[in-house]
């Protein structure tokens, strides 16, 4: 990423998006704690110290503190996407959680849509439960990764799937 910045206006419109995920029995379980600015650089910083202090001292990686210290240099914004575990449990864990992976997904097709490059990302301290705590989440919520939203000067990848639709799927007619 090169560091320009996506105009907020735009990001409540990938938001706005998110909000439109399919969900059952209208729970709208996903959840995003938006960090941009200085916000973002503290959040960074804090993300590589829970690292550090929950991390064995023979286990503990500089490289990795780093790389999380600056690992929004370039962003323009970092979103923290988590589910928000419907009280009452009347709808499984599971579609809950398929349902904030939808929300994620129409945010990366508008981010497509919009030119921004997008990377989701689960490392460091995603799915440890002090960042849990850090945001103050429930024991049910379930933190399903960071959003990192900017620009950047590189060409479009052209993608391609290790294997086609036709050979992961059974269709059947009759």
């Amino acid at each position: 990423m090169n560091g320009k910045l996506i105009d907020n206006e735009i990001v409540k419109q990938l938001l706005s998006l998110a909000n439109w995920a399919p969900n059952h029995g209208g729970t709208e379980p996903w959840r995003f704690i938006v960090f941009e600015g200085e916000a973002k650089k503290r959040f960074c910083l804090q993300h590589a110290e829970l690292y550090k202090s929950h991390t064995a001292p023979d286990k503990f990686q500089a490289a990795k503190y780093d790389k999380l210290v600056h690992q929004s240099d370039k962003t323009s914004h970092t979103l923290i996407v988590y589910m928000k575990r419907t009280q009452g449990h009347t709808i499984p864990v599971l579609e809950e959680i398929a349902a904030v992976a939808a929300a994620i997904e129409n945010i990366l097709l508008g981010a497509t849509a919009f030119g921004i490059a997008a990377l989701w990302g689960s490392g460091g301290m995603t799915h440890h439960p002090a960042m849990k705590e850090y945001f103050g989440l429930g024991n049910e919520d379930v933190i399903m990764g960071m959003l990192h939203l900017g620009y950047t000067d590189l060409p479009e990848q052209s993608r391609h799937r290790k294997t086609s639709a036709e050979e992961k799927t059974n269709w059947q007619a009759e």
